[in-house]
């Protein structure tokens, strides 16, 4: 599956695109979790429904995206390269979403680019901002980042990142994320964790949420738990939550079959 690159000024945006250039079929962007990048949507690339784009950035620093030029690190930044992509392909309305650090950004877009949203995506993540014990993780993945690279972040996090299901019965999985994570640079990985630990509580943003919403999580996500999901489906009018059985918080690479079906017919309905 081959990169494309948009440039913007001095910045370089890459994304992966299900379709040629030009399409007018709708769109839906998706947007990655820590600390991976585009690649980790193929399997949903490879089953778009028909009628449907699917585009999925590298966020900044991630991949083949250029980092920021200075400015202290935030989630606009991804908002900011989200609106400047689809602005760039002329698309004016897409469904946005994105899994774990891929839904704070949704939620950034919302509060800086609200009239791009047609319907969004919520995929294994949370609303509220970091917890005191929250940030102090964030400190502490920071400090291993600086001793041991991407490589220490990989180690650190994998039992957190797949359920118990995928550890016991697809080790291909484990094999796949720690690829995708150990491509990245330590500076991407650097200024997400800067961002996420920064990152506003965005239940307001939920709860003043008036359009299609599809919240979809693993059943067995430890980092952003099946409640967290229940609760912002509670919260917006329009929403529905689909739980993905045997699948933790990489629901969409773990169990793609169901995830794919959820995502479809979520598309399809709107």
């Amino acid at each position: 599956m081959t990169r494309q690159y948009c440039h913007v000024g001095a910045r370089t945006i890459a994304y992966l695109d299900s379709v040629p250039r030009g399409s007018s079929l709708r769109t839906i962007v998706l947007l990655h979790a820590f600390p991976l990048g585009a690649n980790m949507w193929e399997p949903q690339i490879r089953s778009i429904p028909k009628g449907w784009r699917l585009i999925t950035p590298d966020l900044r620093g991630f991949g083949g995206t250029t980092d920021s030029d200075g400015g202290a690190p935030s989630l606009d930044d991804y908002a900011q390269d989200v609106a400047d992509l689809l602005d760039a392909l002329g698309v004016t309305r897409a469904v946005v979403g994105g899994c774990s650090m891929g839904g704070y950004a949704t939620f950034a877009v919302l509060r800086n680019a609200p009239d791009l949203v047609e319907a969004v995506v919520l995929a294994d993540t949370r609303a509220g901002a970091d917890s005191s014990e929250g940030r102090a993780n964030r400190k502490s993945m920071l400090a291993l980042l600086d001793r041991e690279g991407p490589s220490g972040v990989a180690r650190e996090m994998m039992p957190k990142l797949l359920g118990a299901t995928t550890r016991a019965s697809n080790p291909t999985i484990e094999a796949t994320v720690r690829r995708l994570i150990k491509q990245q640079s330590p500076e991407a990985i650097r200024g997400a964790i800067v961002r996420m630990m920064d990152r506003p509580d965005s239940m307001p943003v939920v709860s003043a949420l008036r359009l299609p919403a599809l919240v979809i999580v693993g059943e067995e996500d430890e980092l952003t738990p099946v409640a967290d999901s229940r609760r912002m489906a509670e919260a917006i009018p329009e929403a529905r939550l689909e739980i993905v059985p045997g699948a933790g918080h990489l629901a969409s690479l773990e169990r793609p079959e169901p995830f794919n079906a959820a995502l479809g017919a979520f598309l399809n309905s709107i």
